[in-house]
């Protein structure tokens, strides 16, 4: 049978409509859809996309059961090594891991590995499946310091070993940067609490509101009889450019602004309690997964007219390309070349009662051009003396990255990190104190989800040694 070229088209709200909406943007594949697309696997038997998984899902393994019609044994397969199938399904990278290492993808369009394992997640989470039960338990107690995807991860994978999970979140929802940082029409937020819940079928506790380093230390979470920890408190302080007018009312940190969103719910009309700006022209500076989230968000926020400005150009962008791509339709000015150099604001000093004193009104910036590669392997943009223009703006949005939180290391004797703010670990996850472990995006600063999910996996193993031999 002749194999389809191209993968099969994942079904999708209109632009013109989703622009307007919070609800999911993918539709997802229906049955014969799916099917259709697991035909074009060719089942190899070096199995190279496996090798570009971080948690080293059996991809033609489950992708044949697909073709038999057995869903429940597909995510059977799935979930044996990945606490979080619906979640990858949807955020993951694919087209950079697997999908890209897919022997078909040599001669076509690789196999919509990332559809198909949502398809199947969904399927398993649509029908009215067993609860796991709690596995016999091993006598060890370990303790997860945030619920993001690494410490989801590395939970689950104790669980599932017999081991006394609890896991210490500093928010009052579980799920780190997929509910906080990750907007609902990317991964909707029942979708992360169906997975949380899995967990806690499995013997996961979850303490929420618990701060580590103020509500409890580390050298405090030890004396309450925890043999291991493992931090996993991702990267949450944002970075900014320095920039005059940057303490301007309406600058907000990509962070600050999609928690607002998606945690607080703050576009909601009858949530006045978590202010967020709604209309206007609002400008979001970066290029990443981070600056499309917040643009797209502000489009749904009511903005009249988005930009991204970004400097350097379409080819070094660093987002997913699916997600330039849904911003580019649903219709983001993207402006690239072009660097901020100052906010603008409104000063009328003859009336500090004037309401709109201190507030954003533009964005200046220059004009760039691409030199010679800089350190990471891309052209260091250059700007361009004299091409200063301003962007009329209301509010701006500052994507440009984030670190981990000093809280821990300031509280936590011993434990070493770089220069970067990041926890020093070994290959195994473990840092410089016995007993304690990280992974993550406090350990890499901001980075994917199925690369923190991989770091909690690795660190899983080793603190399962660890006790094991202790």
């Amino acid at each position: 049978m002749a194999i389809d070229p191209k993968k099969h088209e994942m079904p999708s709200q209109d632009p013109q409509v989703r622009a307007h909406n919070f609800n999911e943007v993918a539709l997802g594949y229906e049955e014969a859809t799916a099917l259709a697309e697991a035909a074009r696997c060719l089942n190899c038997k070096n199995q190279p996309c496996v090798a570009g998984c971080p948690v080293n899902v059996h991809i033609p393994e489950f992708i044949a059961k697909i073709k038999e019609g057995d869903f429940e044994a597909a995510y059977q397969i799935i979930a044996s090594t990945s606490s979080l199938p619906a979640v990858c399904g949807r955020v993951c990278p694919q087209e950079t891991q697997c999908e890209q290492l897919c022997t078909l993808g040599k001669k076509f369009e690789p196999v919509g590995i990332g559809r198909l394992e949502r398809f199947v997640a969904d399927w398993h989470n649509d029908q009215e499946a067993l609860k796991a039960n709690p596995p016999q338990s091993n006598g060890h107690k370990v303790a997860i310091v945030g619920s993001g995807p690494a410490g989801l991860t590395c939970a689950g994978d104790l669980a599932r070993k017999g081991y006394k999970v609890t896991i210490f979140e500093a928010l009052h929802t579980p799920g780190g940067v997929l509910v906080y940082g990750i907007p609902e029409f990317r991964l909707p937020k029942a979708i992360v609490a169906r997975e949380v819940e899995g967990l806690k079928d499995l013997g996961v506790d979850v303490e929420t509101n618990v701060v580590i380093g103020k509500t409890l230390t580390i050298d405090e979470i030890f004396d309450m009889g925890y043999e291991a920890v493992f931090v996993g408190s991702g990267a949450g302080l944002p970075s900014f450019m320095h920039i005059p007018g940057e303490s301007l009312r309406g600058v907000y940190s990509a962070n600050e602004y999609l928690t607002r969103s998606n945690l607080m719910k703050a576009f909601r009309d009858d949530n006045p309690d978590t202010p967020i700006m709604k209309g206007g022209k609002v400008a979001v500076v970066g290029g990443g997964n981070v600056a499309m989230d917040a643009a797209r968000t502000a489009l749904r926020l009511g903005a009249e007219h988005v930009y991204i400005v970004y400097r350097r150009s379409m080819e070094e962008l660093p987002a997913r390309a699916e997600e330039v791509e849904h911003a580019k339709e649903e219709g983001i000015d993207f402006r690239l070349l072009n660097n901020p150099v100052e906010v603008l604001g409104y000063q009328n000093p003859d009336d500090p009662r004037d309401p709109k004193n201190g507030t954003v009104r533009g964005l200046r910036c220059i004009k760039m051009e691409l030199g010679e590669p800089d350190a990471s392997g891309r052209r260091r943009p250059v700007p361009i003396e004299g091409s200063e223009f301003d962007l009329d703006v209301d509010a701006v949005v500052i994507a440009i990255g984030t670190s981990p939180n000093p809280l821990i290391k300031n509280t936590t004797e011993g434990l070493e990190v770089n220069k970067k703010g990041g926890i020093v670990v070994d290959e195994g996850g473990l840092t410089s104190r016995e007993g304690i472990y990280a992974g993550g995006d406090a350990v890499t600063g901001a980075a994917t989800v199925i690369s923190a999910m991989g770091a909690g996996k690795v660190a899983a193993a080793s603190i399962d040694e660890y006790l094991q031999n202790k």
